[in-house]
Parts: C-alpha cells; structure tokens; sequence
C-alpha cells in the first residue's frame, strides 16, 4: 500500500518499464488482455490509475438500472447456444453490421410480417465473427473481448479462421453448470441486479426468484411509459392491463392515478427502489386535474393527438415525482432519443433494433416545474441520464450542482465508451463535484457483457483520478476513496439499494 507521503516518489519512477502488452496476466485469468488496459500511455498516470483500480477491482457489482429479462434467473435453465446469447439480444452488435450492409434476416432477427430469415445459429455466428474487426475501437468490442477471454475463457482472438472453434468451446461451457445464469451472477459477483418492468406486469418471475431460497437480489424497477402515451393506437389496450392488473375500473382519470399509486405499491413491496421514465424531451408542466382529465378522456376516445400526449406526459412526469416524494422511490429520466430513426426497420422488425438516435435536448427550462415542484424535498431523488453530451456542461452539471434531489446518471448508450465517459468527468466534476453523480449502471440486455462493462468503467474512472493525481490536484489516498465511491458507494446509496430487503 502506498501512502500520501511516497506518492511523489511512487508516480515518477518513470524509468520502470510497463508489462508487456498481451503477455502478463492478470487477476482475472486472460492472457489476451492486457492488465494496463485502457490506461493513459503517461507512466505517472498510469501508476496511479494502477493502484486506485486495485481498490476497486474486487468489489461487487451493483447494476441498479438494466434489461436482463427476470425470468432467466426464474427459471435458471441454461443459456441457448452462443449466437442467441451474444448476438441476438444486443442490438449494439446489429446496429453496427446493419451500418455495413448486413441485414437483419442474416443475422436470425424475426420479422413482423414473417419474411424468412436466416436460422442456422453456426450460419449467424461466422457472419459476425467475418465482421468482428467492424467493433474494433469501440465499447462494444471491448466488452465482447472480455466476454470471450475472461467469461468463456477463449485463449485466441475471434476471426472467420477461429470462429467455429470458438463457437464449440462456448456451447461447451454452456452445458455445464457453472455457466447456468444463477452460477454466473454469483461469479460475477453481483449484488444486487435490477430489471425494467412495465407498470402492468406481474412480476411473476421476480416472486419465483423470491421464493425459490435462491439468495441472488434481482429486484424490479417501476416504468410506466406506455401508460403516459395516450395518443397512441394500443393506448386503450394499456389501459385495459392496467384495469387488470390493479384491479379497478379505469373509467376516469382519478381512477387511473389511484391505479398506478397502487401499482407502484405492489412493485415497492417486491423490492422495487426506482422507477424508470423514457422521454425524447424533458418537459413538464403541471395542469389542473380537470384539464388532466379532459385529456385523458380523448385517450379512452382514441382522439388524443400527439401534442395532447405531450402536455399529458410533461403533467405526469410531475405526478411522478410526486408519488416519488410519498412512497420514496426513487425517479429516473432517460431523455434524448428519438426512436426508431429508420422507419423501414422499425416496420419490419420492431423497436430496439438499432435505429434509435441521440437528439439535441433541453433541460433547465423543461425540467424547473418539476424541479420548483419537488426539487427541494430531501425525501425525492431524480436520476437524470441524457444522450446529449452538450448538454453535461451547460446544464446538467448546474443543475445537479445546486437543486438537492438531482443526481447525474452515469454516461448512456452513445457514450459508455472510455472517450464518452472521461469526457463525461472532465464536463460535469468542476460543477458538480462526484458525489452529485448517480455512480455506474450497465444498461444492458447481454447479461454476459455485466462483468464487462463495470470492469471498463471501473478502469476509466481509476486513469481518470490517477490523472488528477498525477497532476497533484487530489491526494491518492482521496483518490482511491473516490475511486470506491464511483465503482460501488454511489449507486447504492443514490438508488436505496444498501438497506432495502427484498424480504421485507
């Protein structure tokens, strides 16, 4: 351990050569990836970054934000074969095949009209292995690198040459039950994982989880989108489900607020901590019940146009945040994207298949009717994630800087990257400081890619404070505490995860 006194000393030892690269292997068993990976090239920086990583590495993962479906842990039966594992769910991975030409079908997407498409799993795998080097440079191929040497424990790289080899090592291990979903989630070290539940669901795979004397902590998360779109076609259908659901008519616009407080309830006593709001704008503006109930009556009518859903979600989002304050979970806001860019796709294949695109997005004057409403109560906390990076200095960091509830989300989507995420500290930490930031979250569907993804942030953050420093601007021993508290402290305590019991 080295203490502040030798820290000069320690960082300008410059003349001592680094490992070299693909050779020393690390804790984590590859020989394949470097154990300085993702370190500043500068001997100093990286020194420091060494020894804050170090406090940071073994700690467990805490995931309080993602899209793991509960049911696989319900179940706990193996995972399918390495094409529907990797490469099917992740839409990471077919966003950037489809950019080179590569469609869907070849890659086993299913259709809305039943076009065939391709479904041999050894045929889909040796098209992406042909195209792996398309990921080289990007998150995405940092995490499917780890995956593939730390979690599958492949000892050469994926190429066209390999890929049948590596396709078999991987079904291989699949079969065995130290690769079962509930033996990797405790060798991954997960503490707690949370899911993204629509208002309506049963949670019937999260009580099977609960009851099964499984120890794992998978908890729900609360989001109520389709439930704020009134004007789209299947809005009344929505409604219905949730009539279902709480069991109460829904007649009327009280009984819908009643509807979901109880909804939320249900979710809270299943352990849920959070909810979870997707908006391309931020906007909110509260109106009086009445004009809140005229509007919801045009929904049931199906007349409710797209600028009436606006001011009905910009009115709920508010309500939101009131349940928030009352029931205490806390509040996220995804903003910024706008969905299914690409309407050809999004007509024959769905949604979340690669076609959503960051947008320009404002937050102090969208946000300040939330925020006068409930900002200043110590009992509400609001999450807020953004998909313009523009908008971390100008407003976001302010913003978190001064009202008491507001924490930042770690970078998202477009920006998970090691150059989106030192960008991300380099615009918001003059401002706002760490400890306004909400710490890490995965975000992910690909359950393999968990490990993955802390383990990049976790590298990130340690270059980021070996950095300052490096640069004499924080003390090492302040550093590997903040080092703590972004890799782990942070986003169990922004998100209630440290004392809440599942059991309870």
């Amino acid at each position: 351990m080295i203490h502040d006194r030798d820290v000069r000393s320690h960082i300008l030892q410059v003349s001592q050569p680094a490992p070299a690269i693909g050779i020393e292997r690390d804790r984590a068993g590859s020989a394949l990836l470097d154990p300085d990976r993702f370190f500043d090239s500068d001997a100093a920086i990286r020194r420091a970054a060494r020894e804050i990583f170090e406090e940071t590495r073994e700690l467990p993962l805490v995931c309080p934000h993602g899209h793991v479906d509960p049911a696989r842990l319900a179940k706990n039966t193996p995972f399918p074969e390495p094409t529907g594992l990797m490469i099917t769910p992740d839409h990471y991975i077919y966003r950037m095949l489809y950019s080179q030409g590569i469609g869907l079908e070849q890659l086993g997407i299913p259709t809305r009209d039943g076009t065939p498409v391709v479904t041999d799993s050894r045929r889909i795998w040796q098209t992406f292995a042909d195209n792996y080097y398309l990921f080289r440079g990007t998150p995405t191929g940092v995490w499917l690198d780890y995956e593939l040497h730390e979690v599958f424990d492949i000892d050469v790289r994926l190429t066209g040459e390999t890929a049948p080899r590596i396709y078999d090592e991987i079904q291989e291990r699949l079969s065995s039950a130290e690769y079962l979903p509930r033996a990797l989630f405790e060798q991954f070290n997960i503490e707690v994982l949370v899911t993204t539940d629509a208002a309506t669901d049963t949670l019937e795979h999260h009580d099977a989880i609960r009851k099964s004397g499984w120890n794992g902590r998978v908890l729900p998360c609360f989001r109520p989108d389709a439930m704020l779109r009134i004007a789209r076609p299947e809005w009344r259908d929505d409604i219905a489900a949730l009539a279902k659901s709480s069991g109460r008519d829904i007649a009327g616009y009280r009984a819908f607020i009643i509807a979901l407080q109880e909804r939320r309830g249900f979710f809270k006593s299943m352990g849920a901590t959070s909810t979870d709001h997707a908006v391309v704008q931020p906007y909110t503006k509260r109106l009086s019940d009445h004009d809140a109930g005229v509007l919801f009556e045009r929904g049931l009518q199906g007349r409710a146009s797209i600028e009436d859903q606006d001011r009905f979600q910009a009115h709920m989002l508010i309500e939101m945040a009131r349940m928030s304050v009352e029931d205490g979970l806390v509040m996220q806001i995804h903003s910024g994207a706008l969905r299914d860019h690409n309407e050809q796709v999004f007509k024959r294949f769905g949604v979340d298949k690669g076609g959503d695109i960051p947008v320009v997005t404002e937050y102090t004057r969208n946000l300040r009717a939330l925020l006068n409403a409930h900002g200043n109560d110590p009992r509400f906390t609001l999450v807020l994630f953004t998909l313009d990076e523009s908008a971390y200095t100008r407003e976001l960091a302010p913003i978190a800087g001064h009202w008491p509830a507001v924490r930042l989300g770690a970078p998202w989507w477009f920006h998970d990257s090691i150059e989106g995420m030192t960008r991300y500290r380099e615009s918001v930490t003059s401002m706002a400081g760490i400890y306004n930031t909400a710490g890490f979250n995965d975000d992910t569907r690909a359950f393999c890619s968990i490990p993955a993804r802390h383990d990049l942030s976790r590298r990130v953050d340690a270059n980021w404070l070996g950095g300052l420093v490096a640069r004499h601007v924080v003390s090492l021993s302040d550093a590997r505490e903040m080092g703590r508290a972004l890799a782990y402290d942070l986003a169990r305590d922004t998100y209630k995860l440290a004392d809440n019991d599942v059991a309870q």
